[in-house]
């Protein structure tokens, strides 16, 4: 049955189509027949009980610089499309969370992948909190003196903003490093939040696994290696993919997730892991499918439109 695909997402213009797994989401989409249109999260409106966005019909194509064809922008009551994908990348900030209100107006007659609701009462390092059988040992404070103990038991630390994505802001703190102070008055000029401070896994020289869950269910994964004097293994700030297998303790972290995450309509989710180590659940954006399959891994965006397809099927 063909769908009308909504893409709340980011400028389509500037991504990398050879990383990017909302473009490999849209490729699928179109090959299945699926009608796409695509706007980006300013363009969202809501008006007397209506959800609207100013959307443009489109077409992708895998052809670096000439990937995409998008057509005459024109009001869009989103009511009518049967799926949305909400893709924007965070921060997680106000405009972010938001959007997700308004987009709860809809689902689940429209079916948002990820639920909305979820998307934003999920967090991804709050959301790790739940599972404190498998994450380090983590510190959520604006307390100076809370952080000082937390340094003082565990020497080396890493400090991140509570709400960033990408690795940005995330600091490595070793036990002579004098600039503590300096890098939380910074943190407190850029944001209101509370910082996230964990002990430092000196594991992840041998890297940083993301590990892909459709519907609760591994999908895939792949092991990013930070670069040579880079303690973030992100592939954007030069981390290196490559091929995995999951071990027991990683196969346990996810069962443990995959019914916590079925019960909140979180279809597409990828979470970190760190020696045995769960440090985030990455619900908002996750990337990597193109990676997973590069490496000869499963085709993670036709399993997500799998799921999406068969919540779509008419009830009998």
């Amino acid at each position: 049955m063909p769908l009308t695909v909504a893409i709340q997402m980011d400028p389509i213009e500037k991504i990398d189509i050879a990383g990017d797994s909302t473009f490999a989401l849209a490729l699928e989409a179109q090959a299945r027949g699926h009608t796409l249109l695509y706007y980006g999260p300013r363009a969202l409106t809501f008006n007397d009980g209506k959800v609207t966005a100013r959307v443009r019909p489109l077409s992708v194509r895998p052809k670096k610089g000439d990937h995409f064809t998008a057509g005459e922008q024109s009001v869009y009551d989103l009511s009518a499309a049967d799926v949305i994908l909400m893709r924007q990348d965070p921060p997680f900030d106000m405009a972010y969370i938001t959007a997700t209100h308004v987009l709860e107006r809809l689902h689940p007659k429209t079916l948002v992948v990820n639920d909305p609701a979820h998307v934003r009462n999920a967090p991804e390092k709050l959301f790790v909190t739940e599972f404190k059988d498998f994450m380090p040992p983590t510190l959520i404070t604006s307390d100076r003196a809370e952080i000082d103990a937390f340094r003082a038991e565990h020497k080396e630390i890493i400090v991140k903003p509570l709400y960033g994505n990408g690795g940005a802001g995330v600091f490595r703190v070793r036990p002579d490093d004098e600039n503590l102070g300096s890098l939380l008055e910074m943190f407190t000029l850029f944001y209101r939040e509370p910082v996230i401070v964990q002990r430092y896994l000196p594991e992840v020289r041998k890297g940083d696994k993301r590990i892909i869950l459709v519907d609760g269910e591994v999908a895939g994964a792949i092991n990013r290696v930070p670069a040579a004097g880079e303690a973030r293994s992100n592939m954007h700030v030069g981390g290196r993919p490559e091929p995995t297998e999951l071990t027991p303790r990683e196969k346990d972290i996810c069962a443990a997730l995959a019914p916590k995450l079925k019960e909140r309509g979180l279809i597409f989710t990828g979470i970190d892991v760190i020696g045995d180590y769960l440090t985030e659940i990455n619900v908002t954006s996750p990337t990597g499918i193109q990676e997973v399959k590069r490496f000869g891994g499963g085709d993670i965006a036709a399993m997500i439109w799998d799921v999406i397809e068969r919540k779509k099927q008419p009830s009998p």
